[in-house]
């Protein structure tokens, strides 16, 4: 009986991993159809008795012309495929060792963690929930003269399938949180060179082009009713704690606008750093204070001081109470 029993689950595991590396064929086909140049060790399969696993060794990606904006190269170490055989509609995708990724004229990055997962479902029916969980994040570039690092990171997409997404009234949730995020020493950061955490959660809501144009794509989104709702965004930054929610939109130029609410704390000192900085001008900062106090009343003597804030985004302008805070670059769409 026990006998069997092995033999029932090698057989199941062959079975897991045959398709597990079939399935990874038919992804490099797709890709090679579309313009990338894939190479790859020879590939291995493990992972038993709990799971099917492949294992890529060496795998390059480079891409070169017009179906995404930049020319891409993404070089791994090795990429292990795993489905765990309890739960065989789920793929999980981690890299072993450094890769390297450049993008467009950008240097060379190298990218390594201590664990790096992320889970895709393999079903494509229904609403579909992307997972990455990674800790101890680092990127250096190449060359070696500065580098960031992330304690923990773990973000998760949930969306519908291809047909509903280019429907009226579709959405794709997501949600994101980071913590210990240690700053390039490069750049002299006006509030300081670590955060310690960042939690967004929100929806993009509206139709989905069917373009890979992303001119084209912004401007059917907006046409459709496209929105950008954050339901929460919370930071701690050096002296400033922030918690936010908004709605954005594309305006007739595709540049960002929208409305929302936020609550500062610490924003005397905060301010104060910013245009230590130079990024908000002395009179700006200073006609902030006045208006935050104003809104803040009397607090607790013994906390730092906080408020409630109204925030509108128009014409690239970021202003509280109609008071004009910073000016945000213009977002330049690319051709193709």
């Amino acid at each position: 009986m026990l006998f069997s029993l092995l033999a029932g689950d090698v057989a199941y595991w062959r079975v897991a991993a045959g398709r597990l590396k079939a399935g990874y064929h038919h992804w490099l086909a797709g890709r090679v159809a579309e313009g990338w140049d894939v190479h790859s060790g020879v590939l291995s399969i493990g992972g038993w008795p709990g799971a099917a696993r492949v294992s890529v060794p060496n795998l390059t990606l480079r891409h070169v012309g017009g179906a995404i904006p930049w020319d891409v190269q993404i070089a791994a170490a090795a990429v292990d495929l795993s489905v765990p055989l309890l739960d065989p509609a789920s793929l999980r995708i981690s890299l072993t060792g450094p890769a390297h990724v450049r993008a467009g004229g950008a240097p060379d990055m190298i990218v390594t963690s201590e664990e790096n997962t992320v889970s895709v479902p393999l079903l494509s029916v229904g609403r579909r929930r992307i997972e990455l969980n990674v800790r101890n994040l680092r990127i250096d570039p190449a060359s070696g003269d500065w580098h960031t690092t992330l304690g923990l990171l773990n973000a998760s997409i949930d969306a519908p399938s291809l047909i509903e997404a280019s429907q009226p009234g579709s959405a794709v949730a997501f949600s994101a949180s980071a913590e210990a995020i240690a700053l390039p020493a490069l750049v002299k950061w006006p509030l300081g060179p670590n955060i310690s955490s960042v939690t967004l959660g929100g929806s993009v809501n509206g139709p989905m082009p069917m373009t890979r144009d992303p001119t084209a794509w912004a401007r059917a989104w907006r046409d459709g009713g496209g929105s950008f709702a954050i339901s929460h965004f919370t930071m701690g930054w050096g002296p400033l704690g922030l918690t936010a929610s908004a709605t954005l939109a594309l305006d007739d130029q595709l540049q960002p606008m929208g409305s929302g609410n936020g609550r500062l704390v610490g924003y005397a000192a905060t301010l104060d750093k910013l245009a230590e900085a130079g990024i908000l001008t002395k009179s700006a900062a200073t006609a902030a204070k006045a208006v935050l106090l104003l809104m803040a009343g009397a607090g607790d003597p013994d906390q730092p001081p906080a408020v409630d804030v109204p925030l509108t985004l128009q014409y690239r302008t970021l202003s509280m109470r109609q008071v004009p805070l910073l000016r945000l670059p213009e977002l330049d769409w690319p051709a193709h």
